[in-house]
């Protein structure tokens, strides 16, 4: 199957009609074997330069929040207005520099393991991600 092809099947199965500006987005999205994190606004951006396409960030944020839906992207809170969203959608941890307002990946071997002692009758724990904010030493 060839990446098109993929990015259609991406797009129809987050309820998404495959238009020329959601293939771009799928692009820039899935087509580097490296994750990333973006903001929406730096994602519309990154678009823009690298595919040299006007995409509206209406058409975006649907985008972004539809594969968010799916399962493809991962969302991380940074405050409750703040969003980064991740390529890697494994459970993983993260720095924040606040900063430079830069996420940064953290390896499970650098954070050791957490204990919660605390439960929630009828709930069980599905993931632990630590996001720990750093800033300049002053």
């Amino acid at each position: 199957m060839n990446k098109s092809q993929k990015y259609f099947d991406k797009l129809r199965s987050s309820g998404l009609r495959p238009t020329k500006q959601r293939i771009k987005i799928c692009e820039v999205l899935f087509g580097s074997s490296q994750t990333f994190h973006f903001t929406i606004r730096e994602l519309s951006k990154m678009i823009e330069n690298q595919a040299n396409i006007k995409v509206s960030l209406a058409t975006v944020y649907n985008t972004i929040h539809a594969f968010k839906n799916k399962g493809y992207l991962k969302e991380i809170s940074i405050n409750s207005s703040h969003s980064y969203f991740d390529t890697n959608t494994s459970h993983h941890h993260h720095f924040y520099d606040l900063s430079e307002k830069k996420l940064i990946d953290l390896e499970d071997n650098d954070v050791k393991p957490i204990e919660i002692k605390k439960t929630i009758a009828g709930k069980k724990i599905k993931s632990v991600e630590v996001l720990v904010k750093i800033d300049n030493n002053n």
